[in-house]
């Protein structure tokens, strides 16, 4: 089974960070310009709004998305984000910080454009 990390190929961070992931974790990255009709028949209605990792049929969106991408990354990862599922209200921090690293994607695009981040 194909495990696919799916992300905005517009974006240049989004498009840095799919790559990272391809390099940590047993993933294949997609963008959203490559995806097949069937491919979108899987993900929300508004799956523009960010990434999602596609594991057989199931898919985790947003920040479960890049949760489950670092767990397949390190068994270490996959423990640490087992335990952290079980912290009362750790779900909504996770799609919050999802969020705010969203919304400041440009910054993040001239960190690592910049260098700052390998």
């Amino acid at each position: 089974m194909v495990t696919r990390l799916v992300y905005d190929d517009d974006c240049g961070f989004c498009t840095w960070c799919a790559r990272w992931a391809v390099r940590l974790a047993p993933v294949e990255a997609v963008g959203f310009a490559d995806l097949s009709a069937a491919d979108r028949d899987l993900l929300p209605d508004d799956y523009e709004t960010c990434a999602h990792l596609v594991a057989g049929r199931t898919v985790y969106s947003c920040g479960e998305a890049i949760e489950q991408t670092l767990a397949r990354s390190h068994p270490a990862a996959g423990y640490l984000f087992g335990a952290l599922r079980g912290v009362p209200g750790y779900a909504s921090v996770r799609e919050r910080a999802y969020r705010w690293a969203a919304d400041h994607r440009d910054w993040w695009g001239k960190v690592v454009s910049a260098g700052a981040i390998r």
